[in-house]
């Protein structure tokens, strides 16, 4: 049996999906940190989008990994695709195909699905707010299932609700890619 083609390279949204700012203090969500280092163990090229100043940048990236290069959008206007070809081409990335881009930003995977590439919502990008902590259960279940519509009505190829699920998530559009499924 042939083996799933590999991905060329994960892009990620900075805030709510690799890093969360609680109280002023960024702290990567839960699984970031084991997750950037399984993609780079599988030489996977990764990095991260968002629209924010070089400040803030560095002082929400203190808790990434050095190695992961980032790509501020700069005032690039959603959902033009020239975000992600941008940071593709910082990756110097050849190819389109295997291309994935995972993030809870409506704007940036409009982006990224005007690109041509993969895309994975994410749900429950804000599960270190104050906002989602004061929620009760129920609420957050809502929350979630309004999310995941939302997200699926975009036109999202996948939706999870953390980056713990990546993987599985990953496996699946491998499986798609290998049947000839395209974004």
């Amino acid at each position: 049996m042939q083996e799933a083609p590999a991905f060329t390279a994960v892009l990620f949204g900075l805030r709510g999906c690799l890093v969360q700012a609680a109280n002023g203090t960024a702290l990567p969500t839960p699984g970031a940190l084991d997750l950037l280092a399984r993609l780079r163990t599988r030489q996977i090229p990764c990095i991260w989008l968002d629209d924010l100043n070089a400040a803030q940048g560095k002082r929400l990236t203190r808790v990434l990994p050095d190695w992961l290069p980032g790509h501020p959008l700069n005032g690039s206007k959603g959902p033009a695709p020239d975000a992600c070809w941008q940071a593709l081409m910082s990756l110097q990335s050849q190819r389109l195909d295997g291309c994935v881009l995972v993030s809870g930003e409506p704007l940036l995977l409009q982006s990224a699905l005007n690109a041509g590439l993969w895309t994975v919502g994410l749900a429950a990008c804000e599960q270190a707010s104050p906002h989602w902590q004061a929620l009760n259960q129920q609420e957050r279940e809502r929350a979630r299932g309004k999310a995941t519509l939302a997200l699926f009505g975009l036109g999202v190829h996948s939706v999870i609700d953390h980056l713990e699920a990546l993987d599985a998530c990953l496996a699946d559009i491998a499986q798609r890619r290998y049947k000839g499924e395209k974004p």
